[in-house]
């Protein structure tokens, strides 16, 4: 790989880091997963023990105390790999869920979990998202309501990804019921096994087949105020502090997909014979997969100028939104082309190219819907 003014010796060594992983324990694997609707626990944990899970954490959990450039490298390589599922699975885990636990829960709850958590022990999910509340968290229902030293949530989740398979869930529910918008949120820690917490079913999804993606149902919970994660009716701003990171890290995802679209498609079209010559010589095909390698390459920059300014405390909302937006979008231009120019063996299930654009779709609408991201640039213009 080229150099880059914004990655170290280290970032690079983490990338091929991960890149050796992914071809020893996920390529010769990923196809069964894809059937099996999961991926292996113990896969996860191999991950742990290469420190892959606890890329933002502090030492004394087992983390490695990098920054956020650090897991841009881990996104981007994770969709490298052409298994969606797996990717999300990993990163829902490492930068969607666990965060909410890194920033703010107390001592005792990080020595209870996050050791756990950065070992692959056990896995977390975040569940915000609602049938009728999506990107628009003030139409959230679910409720929590005081029970003496108890809090008891009712409601449901639905499309929580590691849904299934968690140990470990941040839910957001209503405690001020009078609050407007979306202000009264508070989130707790629900552990799996919880009186009343059940996984109403598990969702049949068009990708991401090896991530499994649940509604959950919440009947009389039962939590302990000591479960509350942050402060109370506090619970939108800790889900917002997030989002940054978040969004940084499916925006990697989103161009580790596409680079490697390209380079599985370069490699086919010049080797491909039709009407005297190979089909990258045609004119057609070869502008137009060099527009798109343009086009990933000015994201790429985009997404790590973004993650430098994080890393360095800086605002940058309108910048992260830019990268979710750019690339939610532009993965699915790539795709198109890529399975366009792989003909008819694009569109079979054996063509890696098939799963990769099945995978692809929801980049534009999960962790943050385009047009969500576009009126959030908008605000700040």
């Amino acid at each position: 790989m080229k150099k880059n003014i914004y990655f170290t010796e280290e970032h690079d060594m983490l990338r091929s880091q991960i890149r050796r992983f992914i071809a020893e324990e996920v390529h010769p694997y990923g196809d069964q997963w894809e059937k099996d609707g999961m991926v292996p626990r113990d896969v996860i944990r191999k991950m742990g023990e290469l420190g892959f899970l606890g890329i933002q954490y502090p030492e004394e959990y087992g983390g490695t105390d990098q920054n956020v450039l650090a897991s841009t490298v881990y996104a981007e390589e994770l969709g490298r790999s052409t298994y969606g599922g797996f990717a999300i699975t990993a990163l829902v885990h490492t930068d969607m869920a666990s965060p909410h636990l890194a920033n703010a829960g107390t001592k005792d709850q990080l020595d209870r979990y996050m050791p756990d958590i950065i070992a692959g022990e056990k896995i977390t999910a975040v569940a915000v998202t609602e049938p009728d509340a999506g990107s628009d968290v003030a139409g959230m229902k679910t409720r929590a309501v005081k029970d003496g030293s108890d809090w008891v949530i009712n409601g449901s989740k639905m499309f929580i990804t590691n849904g299934v398979h968690a140990d470990v869930y941040f839910v957001a529910a209503k405690t001020d019921p009078d609050a407007k918008g979306s202000r009264g949120v508070t989130i707790f820690i629900v552990e799996k096994g919880t009186p009343g917490f059940s996984v109403g079913r598990s969702l049949d999804k068009m990708g991401w087949l090896s991530s499994d993606t649940a509604e959950l149902v919440f009947d009389n919970v039962r939590v302990p105020h000591e479960n509350i994660l942050g402060e109370v009716n506090k619970g939108f701003y800790a889900i917002m502090k997030n989002f940054q990171n978040e969004r940084t890290v499916l925006g990697a995802q989103a161009l580790g997909e596409a680079q490697k679209a390209i380079e599985f498609t370069l490699d086919y079209v010049k080797e491909r014979k039709a009407f005297g010559g190979s089909l990258w010589d045609k004119d057609a095909i070869r502008q137009r997969l060099s527009m798109r390698q343009a086009e990933v390459a000015a994201g790429q920059q985009l997404l790590y100028h973004c993650a430098w300014l994080d890393s360095t405390g800086e605002e940058c909302v309108k910048e992260v939104s830019m990268v979710k937006a750019y690339c939610g979008e532009l993965v699915n231009r790539v795709m198109y082309d890529c399975q366009q120019f792989h003909g008819g063996f694009g569109y079979m299930r054996e063509a890696a190219i098939e799963r990769m654009v099945r995978d692809a779709r929801v980049q534009s609408v999960g962790g943050g819907a385009t047009e969500v991201m576009l009126e959030e640039i908008a605000k700040r213009s």
